[in-house]
């Protein structure tokens, strides 16, 4: 089943439900700041489980301190589509401080 990409209301609509997230050019992206450097490649790893569950993968990058993540559905043409914003809901929930472990 093909996936349709969102409108510019629509993504701008459910980004506000997702503080931190932003649209820049055809993605979605967030940025992380964790207390180590162990602490952000934990959360990388916890990320790549999550990608692996919804088949849909972002591509991420991992700083001292820091996780950055970048998003749009290649097989949409490279938009934004529901795809995109569900992995940004699943990575909001397991991160510090949003009651994830």
């Amino acid at each position: 089943m093909p996936v349709e990409p969102l409108s510019q209301k629509e993504i701008e609509d459910r980004l506000a439900e997702l503080p931190g997230w932003s649209l820049d050019g055809d993605r979605i992206t967030r940025s992380y700041r964790l207390g180590s450097h162990v602490a952000a490649t934990a959360m990388v790893v916890h990320i790549a489980q999550v990608q692996e569950e919804l088949g849909h993968h972002s591509d991420l990058t991992l700083g001292y301190d820091t996780v950055a993540l970048s998003v749009h559905t290649h097989s949409a043409g490279g938009t934004v589509t529901e795809k995109d914003l569900e992995l940004a809901r699943r990575v909001e929930d397991l991160a510090p401080g949003h009651g994830a472990h």
